[in-house]
């Protein structure tokens, strides 16, 4: 606890932190933020991203107000001048993380032509001044223009002084900026992430309707923060305690063999080395198994597989606070206490007095890994793990499920060294008949191969036969495996490095009777310099009811880069029924926020029943030399490439660009990883009417070509983004708050032609838009609106009338002549010149002519008079 250290630092320098207005904290709350387990320690990130020494990152997931991942920072010493714009940089990162607002730049988009016709820079506030800089150095505006927009190369340079309050969403490292842009100072034409995510809502607009803003009253104006309490925390010994429940019901569908094979497994190959280690169990009574036990070598992993149970007790009843009890007391003879321990809770029983040890869980400071076997596990058994930062799984009563093996394979220590754990490569289940067999391939890529295991399991007395072959045709058999024979295990560990390439396994089932064979395959990152792929599968919400749908996402990356075009579907496992598989996309649409940024997601709606589902991602990757982003994902502080101060424009380093050795992958890769489980209540017993409505489509884009405008977007589906919409809704409005406040009077474009493709195809619609917009629109208000601005918005309808949401807004403007606040294009400027200065040497001619003429007749006239006169 330092909050007396902190607020004499605050009073020495002045410091405070109001509500929308920003003056930060001291530079230690500038360190570090996670939100989740296992993220990477900046001792460990240090392989992956040794240019980046203080970048800064948000991982986001989901869609607006729903918040991000994790922060990643590194800190480095710093003057305190730098520190405040360091703490800026925080502020800004935070929002994203806490409150689930976006980025108000637009890399891809620095500029855009707004509602009166004129070239403006993506930025918020509108606000914020400065001058354009082509490549040759400071220019006029007109200099940077060629046709429609910006040639490459030019930019905005930001005045180092300004009078513009906001926003941190945009520019946090102006002086001046000290605020979020709210409903007054929201620039809602750019073309921002902000407006495209959040429905053109403000920045402030959205932290405010948080429960962080609902559920606390602002401060008085004199009134200081309350203290921060700060926990100052250090890296110790890696304790772990399985608890195990022995009671009557796990001896009910193969649940205690799952039991013994899972954790043998772990026992002896994912636990890393120089963990303390205990066990203990519980029925109606808990009872240690063994002490805690440090894992120094082989043997003593085979000692603490001899203590795991083999036999079930006759009690029905279970106390899961009795066996979590006996877990504490093992972990904090250690030293003292239980913080910083790990539990691994295994149970099928329905235990309805959890609530009455939840004080002490959390007073204990144990993170709570919790593993419901069956439909029979106490329904609250979850909360457990929520309270205590813990993951959650589960395990249905089917034979050809490896959910137990791949639960224990995706719990690690914690440490966040993605050197150390174990990957798994394999997961593969399947009732194979009599005299049948099991054949699959699985790839070992060159990022991988230290300490590699194959793990076989069955269902009868005696193993399969097992033939196993190498990328050079080596032969393994069932005599080179370790069995054992009580717990139906057989592993092989391939010494060194296994060869990287495609390994084939063969399993035969030799019984007379049908049997569940599963294989298992895990290794190790094989080069300390180079990150293998990983892949984390989660869902956005662990609790839901029918007919909500759950978002499932799958992280693929290579230390922090994103890893493009892989093959990535997801298995859902309901307590009861078949399984289900689904293919998660990455393609910027429906349930993805952002397309190509690693992180491939879908809609699940298919639920059978109510109660838990399962769930599990393979990651398979061709080969390929282009499976890595050039950029790492998340929400990044803008880069200032540079200001002007007094006149003079000071221009910044060019960022640093990243260097990828990216190696060409000769066999690909592939990956599995369990996804924890989630429940759903509500669902229909019988058959039920579609309720599932199209996705919102969340990427519409409007580009003019000539007199016509041409709309991009990603079809959405029949139910969310799965199947065949039936019809588009497309309106349009002069109003920006007539398509927005009052879609269904904006004006309708006829799509009555235009029949929706497969969900995840990109569409293309044109239309000329003058038809429609021809004269003043009538607002909502009465009032009469005239702009060379549209704005586009659309929703798609099913076969049963059910609508999506109103897409993102998308903008053009009109092919009408510019007024005069526009800046004309250089080509234009041209043309007039040279128009301008053909009709003055028109004019220069015409009057020679006349002129001439005039004297040629007044000669005539002169000629005739003088000839008179002589007559």
């Amino acid at each position: 606890m330092i909050s007396s250290a902190l607020l004499n630092f605050m009073s020495r320098h002045n410091l405070s932190l109001n509500t929308h207005s920003l003056d930060c904290y001291p530079p230690f709350l500038c360190l570090e933020v996670q939100k989740l387990h296992n993220m990477p320690q900046p001792e460990s990130t240090q392989h992956t991203l040794p240019e980046f020494p203080e970048l800064k990152i948000i991982q986001k997931k989901e869609m607006c107000a729903l918040g991000g991942e994790f922060i990643w920072k590194a800190y480095m010493g710093k003057l305190w001048s730098e520190l405040q714009r360091e703490c800026r940089v925080f502020v800004h990162e935070w929002a994203h993380l806490r409150w689930g607002v976006f980025d108000e730049y637009n890399n891809d988009k620095p500029f855009y032509i707004n509602g009166r016709n004129q070239i403006k820079v993506t930025r918020c506030s509108s606000d914020i001044t400065g001058i354009f800089v082509c490549e040759k150095g400071p220019c006029p505006q007109e200099n940077c223009i060629i046709s429609k927009l910006f040639k490459e190369g030019c930019t905005f340079i930001y005045n180092s002084t300004q009078n513009a309050t906001a926003s941190i969403m945009f520019m946090q490292s102006l002086s001046s900026v000290v605020e979020f842009c709210n409903a007054s100072t929201h620039n809602q034409e750019a073309p921002n992430l902000q407006n495209r995510m959040c429905s053109l809502r403000s920045a402030w607009d959205v932290i405010t309707d948080s429960a962080d803003f609902h559920h606390s009253f602002p401060m008085n104006g004199t009134e200081l923060p309350p203290p921060p309490t700060f926990s100052l925390v250090q890296a110790g010994d890696k304790v772990v305690c399985l608890v195990l429940d022995v009671s009557s019901k796990m001896a009910e569908a193969d649940r205690l063999l799952q039991l013994q094979q899972a954790a043998e497994f772990y026992l002896m190959q994912i636990v890393e080395i120089h963990t303390f280690v205990g066990i203990t169990s519980f029925d109606s009574k808990g009872e240690i198994r063994a002490q805690l036990h440090q894992i120094n070598s082989n043997d003593d992993r085979k000692l603490l597989v001899s203590y795991l149970p083999t036999t079930v007790s006759a009690k029905t009843e279970v106390s899961i606070c009795s066996g979590l009890k006996k877990g504490f007391e093992v972990v904090e003879k250690l030293n003292g206490k239980a913080y910083g321990t790990v539990m691994i809770l295994v149970t099928s029983g329905d235990d309805k007095l959890i609530g009455n040890c939840l004080p002490t869980v959390l007073s204990s400071g144990s993170t709570i890994h919790s593993i419901a076997l069956g439909s029979s596990a106490a329904p609250n058994l979850e909360e457990l793990s929520r309270l205590t930062g813990g993951l959650k799984f589960f395990v249905p009563d089917i034979s050809n499920s490896n959910s137990m093996i791949d639960a224990f394979s995706r719990i690690s220590s914690g440490t966040g060294d993605i050197f150390q754990q174990r990957i798994q490569l394999e997961s593969t289940c399947e009732n194979v008949k009599p005299y049948h067999q099991l054949k699959n391939t699985v790839t070992v890529d060159n990022t991988v191969g230290n300490d590699t295991i194959f793990l076989v399991t069955w269902q009868t007395s005696g193993p399969p036969e097992i033939m196993l072959f190498d990328p050079d045709g080596r032969k393994y058999y069932t005599n080179n495996f370790i069995t054992n024979l009580t717990f139906r295990t057989a592993s092989l560990w391939i010494p060194g490095t296994a060869k990287p390439g495609h390994w084939t396994y063969t399993l035969n089932n030799t019984h007379h009777s049908l049997q569940a064979l599963k294989v298992a395959v895990t290794s190790r990152a094989s080069n300390s310099a180079a990150p293998p792929a990983t892949v984390e599968a989660f869902v956005e919400r662990d609790s839901l009811h029918f007919p909500q749908p759950v978002m499932i996402y799958a992280n693929v990356r290579r230390g922090f880069y994103p890893i493009l075009n892989a093959t990535v579907t997801a298995t859902v496992e309901p307590e009861t029924g078949d399984p289900v598989t689904l293919r998660l996309l990455d393609d910027g649409a429906g349930a993805d926020v952002i397309k190509n940024d690693g992180i491939y997601s879908r809609y699940f709606f298919s639920f059978a029943v109510n109660g838990r589902y399962s769930l599990k991602v393979h990651v398979n990757h061709s080969p390929s030399i282009s499976t890595l982003a050039h950029s790492i994902p998340g929400s990044h502080a803008m880069y200032v490439p540079g200001y002007t101060a007094n006149g003079n424009i000071q221009m910044n380093a060019p960022r640093k660009s990243v260097g990828r050795n990216e190696e060409e992958q000769k066999w690909g890769f592939s990956r599995v990883s369990s996804g924890g489980s989630f429940s759903v209540l509500g669902v229909p017993a019988g058959p039920h009417p579609d309720v599932f409505p199209p996705c919102k489509i969340i990427d519409l884009e409007a580009v003019n070509v000539e007199e016509e405008l041409t709309l991009s977007w990603t079809a959405p589906g029949e139910d969310f983004d799965q199947g065949q919409a039936t019809s588009y809704e497309i309106r349009m409005s002069k109003s920006l708050e007539n398509i927005q406040d009052d879609f269904n009077n904006a004006i309708l474009v006829n799509t009555s032609k235009r029949n929706p493709q497969q969900a995840g195809i990109r569409e293309i619609f044109t239309f000329s838009p003058q038809i429609s917009t021809n004269g003043p629109e009538h607002q909502t208000n009465g009032e009469t609106h005239e702009s060379h601005r549209i704005y586009v918005a659309i929703r798609a309808m099913d076969r049963n009338s059910l609508k999506s949401a109103i897409s993102n807004i998308a903008q053009a403007s009109l092919f009408t002549p510019p007024n005069s606040d526009p800046v004309p294009a250089r080509d234009y400027l041209i043309l007039k010149g040279v128009l301008t200065a053909m009709g003055l040497i028109g004019i220069i001619c015409l009057i020679i002519v006349v002129t001439h003429h005039t004297l040629n007749r007044k000669k005539r006239a002169d000629k005739k008079e003088n000839g008179t006169k002589l007559l």
